[in-house]
This record gives structure tokens, C-alpha cells and sequence, in this order.
């Protein structure tokens, strides 16, 4: 699993319009990558809403979402909640494997794959700065927010 100071996995993925996009695309660019498990369900419409909602003012990062649904999940759920951002799909899990977040989970007693909750915040060369694991959905918009106002204060 990768940590602050570490650089971010080199990816090849689509986002929900059909354009890829890759590691070097992001540098230049303080980035908010957060990994979610499924569109369209109510936690993850809840963080994906979060980040939408955020005010014009957060400093200059892209934000970035990924799961492991497929474009056109992706694109369906970006215009039904109006999302102004990027939702990479990784549905090969090219860049969740990688990174130590398909991992076991248990619901009602039942034990199933899935992704672990994780956000990162990246700097100008695409090297980690900050992680938020295990985060709960609502809030955490403007809990990164307040990291990257942090960050240029």
C-alpha cells in the first residue's frame, strides 16, 4: 500500500466520456484521487455529491474519482447528479490492485470483494501528500477541502 512521499502508480484508464487518461496527464496539478466502490448508491452518491458541491475557492486541485464500474456507468451517473469532475473506470482494477484497496469486506455476514474507501491527495508531480483511509462518505468533501487550504496556508 502506497503512503505519503510515495508517487502515484502509472495508469491507462477511460474516464466517462471516453477519454483516457494517465499519470503524466495529472501532473502540473494538485489532484484529489478518491476510490469508491460503486456508482449510484446512496454513500457513494453522498461523497461523489460532497465533491461537486465544494465552492469554486478549493486551490486548484483536480478532482478525481474511481471505481471499478465500467464508462458507461460512469457517464450515467455523472448526469444524473450533474458531476463536474473527472470518474475514471477501472473495471480491470489496473489501478485499485496496485494500490492495496480491492480487499475483503463483510455485510450482514457475508464476506465479498470490494473497494476500501481511500482518497489521495497529490502534489504537482504526482507524489502523495496526504491519505484518508477508511473514510465515511459524508463529509469527506470538505474534509479534503480543509487539507488543501491547509496546505496553501
Amino acid at each position: 500500500m502506497l503512503d505519503v512521499g510515495d508517487v502515484f502508480p502509472e495508469f491507462s484508464l477511460q474516464d466517462q466520456n471516453g477519454d483516457a487518461w494517465t499519470r503524466d496527464r495529472l501532473k502540473g496539478h494538485k489532484c484529489v484521487v478518491y476510490f469508491y466502490p460503486k456508482d449510484d448508491t446512496t454513500g457513494c452518491t453522498a461523497e461523489a455529491c460532497g465533491f461537486r458541491d465544494l465552492p469554486p475557492d478549493v486551490p486548484g486541485a483536480l478532482v478525481i474519482g474511481v471505481s471499478p464500474d465500467d464508462v458507461a456507468s460512469h457517464k450515467k451517473f455523472a448526469e444524473k447528479y450533474g458531476l463536474n469532475f473527472v470518474l475514471l473506470a477501472d473495471p480491470g482494477k489496473e489501478l485499485i490492485e496496485p494500490l492495496g484497496l480491492w480487499v475483503e469486506k463483510a455485510m450482514y455476514g457475508r464476506n465479498y470483494m470490494g473497494v476500501s474507501r481511500t482518497t489521495y491527495l497529490l502534489d504537482e508531480n504526482a507524489v502523495i501528500r496526504q491519505v484518508f483511509r477508511n473514510v465515511k462518505p459524508q463529509g469527506h468533501a470538505q474534509e479534503v477541502r480543509d487539507a488543501l487550504v491547509a496546505v496553501r496556508a
